[in-house]
C-alpha cells in the first residue's frame, strides 16, 4: 500500500513538471480561463495546449466545464498553487545561499589577493 502512494505521489509530481503545466497553472490563479486564452497567454498551438491540460485534467489536477462553444478549465484544488509557492520559496532560497557562498568566495578571494600583494 505503502508503495502505491509513492507511486501516485510520483505520479501527481510528474504532472506539475513541465513548464507549460506550470504556466497553465499560474493562469488559472485567477479562476476560469477559456482555451482560447491560453492559446493567446502562452503563444502556443491550441494542439499542444490540449495535450498539456489533458495531463493536468487526467490527473485530476483541472477540470472543464462547456460554456456554448468555449471549454473553460479551473484547479480543483487550490493546494497545487501552495505547492507552486513552496517551490519558488526553496529555490529563491536556493538562489540566495549560492549568492553568499559566492560573496564569501569573492571576500576570502580578495583577502588573499591583499596578502600577496601585501
Amino acid at each position: 500500500m505503502e508503495e502505491l502512494i509513492y507511486q501516485m505521489e510520483a505520479e501527481f509530481l510528474k504532472a506539475l513538471s513541465h513548464p507549460t503545466r506550470i504556466r497553465i497553472l499560474e493562469l488559472l490563479r485567477g479562476g476560469e480561463k477559456c482555451v482560447c486564452e491560453f492559446t493567446e497567454d502562452l503563444d502556443l498551438e491550441q494542439s499542444n495546449i490540449s495535450q498539456h491540460l489533458a495531463v493536468l485534467k487526467k490527473q485530476g489536477i483541472l477540470s472543464s466545464r462547456k460554456e456554448g462553444l468555449m471549454v473553460l478549465y479551473r484547479i480543483n484544488y487550490p493546494e497545487v498553487l501552495d505547492i507552486l509557492d513552496t517551490v519558488k520559496k526553496v529555490l529563491r532560497s536556493q538562489v540566495n545561499d549560492t549568492l553568499r557562498v559566492l560573496e564569501g568566495n569573492e571576500k576570502a578571494g580578495n583577502g588573499q589577493q591583499r596578502k600577496k600583494n601585501g
